[in-house]
């Protein structure tokens, strides 16, 4: 188990830290809002640990944006907001659990099991095809088993294309299932985005272009020829999208 500490006091960040690493709970510190955030863009983390009241996006921000990215991150608020109405707001955010200060390391522990335990029966499955292997749970992607890194959007592009299995996806689809309902119909989001996946993914190209109707995981042993030529064939826009 890998946690996140958001906690602006040192030495109980510290304290925290040192007396998880006891339980054989790995754990990093954030001493403010966008140092959290920053770790967790470019970390994999079980479970976060926020106080609310940090410098910078307070904890209740940290915990919006977990939520927002659909990491699934369990959240534990271990603050000194202890009225009801305070539990009550947290929850509502998107807080899995709280524990108000001041609290017994063995509790937090106890609570942070428990909520791994109950994230591990919710685990989705890792999902492989034509190479590329994407856990959700992790959010990692590896081809032909080199790890792939990709931005939220095009993990997201991926997901649904993987789980398609090879079947067609109209771009309406993608940007239905991908984006959120702001998403503008008429953008060009989702050719760029699946153009940057492919390149990210690397040659052979395994993302075929079915002109006039989406795209699809190529599953064949031509991937990379099939791409192109779905490409050349598509409208102008859509061979931009490879250059």
């Amino acid at each position: 188990m890998r946690v996140l500490i958001v906690e602006d006091e040192p030495y109980l960040a510290e304290a925290v830290r040192d007396g998880l690493r006891l339980e054989a709970i790995a754990a990093d510190i954030a001493g403010d809002g966008d140092s959290a955030l920053e770790l967790l863009s470019i970390n994999s983390y079980d479970l976060a640990v926020l106080d609310r009241d940090i410098p910078g996006p307070s904890g209740d921000e940290v915990a919006r944006r977990i939520v927002a990215s659909g990491s699934g991150i369990p959240i534990l608020m271990l603050t000194a907001a202890d009225r009801i109405d305070d539990k009550a707001s947290g929850f509502e955010l998107g807080a899995d659990d709280y524990l108000t200060k001041p609290f017994e390391l063995r509790e937090l522990v106890l609570r942070l099991r428990a909520l791994d335990r109950r994230r591990a029966v919710a685990r989705p499955p890792v999902s492989e095809i034509a190479g590329v292997r994407l856990d959700p749970f992790r959010r990692e992607v590896y081809r032909d088993g080199r790890y792939v890194a990709l931005t939220r959007k095009q993990f997201a592009v991926l997901e649904v294309l993987v789980a398609a299995g090879g079947g067609v996806v109209s771009a309406e689809e993608l940007l239905e299932r991908a984006w959120d309902e702001n998403a503008d119909p008429f953008t060009n989001a989702v050719r760029i985005t699946v153009s940057a996946l492919r390149k990210r993914l690397g040659e052979p190209w395994i993302i075929a272009t079915v002109p006039g109707v989406g795209y699809r995981i190529d599953t064949g042993s031509s991937g990379g020829a099939g791409d192109i030529s779905g490409d050349r064939a598509g409208t102008g826009r859509e061979g931009a999208d490879r250059g």
